[in-house]
């Protein structure tokens, strides 16, 4: 089994307010139903974007690392089969998101996993 991040850009998702609850209900469906088919690893969007850095000694300082003026706004972490299926999940939690979603898959590093 592989695993892929599968994200979208702070900023992608074209809601108008009287739809954000809809949009909200269709993505929760989505993460359910990845629950029940047993790919669902973790997920989540962000609240806002004040990232800090934290350097080798400790230090904390105001971030980004490096300014950009792409920013992850959400994302899932979903173990499938292939890639295919990861771009299965992609487009139902594109539909669900109203925003097309960036597909990456991890390096295997069984260090790395439970």
């Amino acid at each position: 089994m592989a695993r892929f991040i599968i994200s979208f850009n702070d900023g992608d998702m074209r809601v108008a307010d009287d739809e954000w609850e809809l949009v909200a209900e269709e993505s929760h469906a989505v993460v359910r139903e990845a629950k029940e088919a047993g790919v669902w690893i973790f997920g989540g969007g962000f609240h806002t974007y004040e990232p800090v850095v934290v350097s080798e000694d400790g230090t904390v300082t105001a971030g980004p690392i490096t300014k950009s003026d792409v920013v992850l706004g959400g994302f899932s972490v979903l173990e499938v089969a292939n890639r295919e299926e990861a771009y299965y999940w992609a487009a139902k939690i594109a539909k669900g998101c109203r925003c097309p979603q960036e597909v990456r898959e991890f390096i295997d590093d069984p260090e790395s996993v439970n």
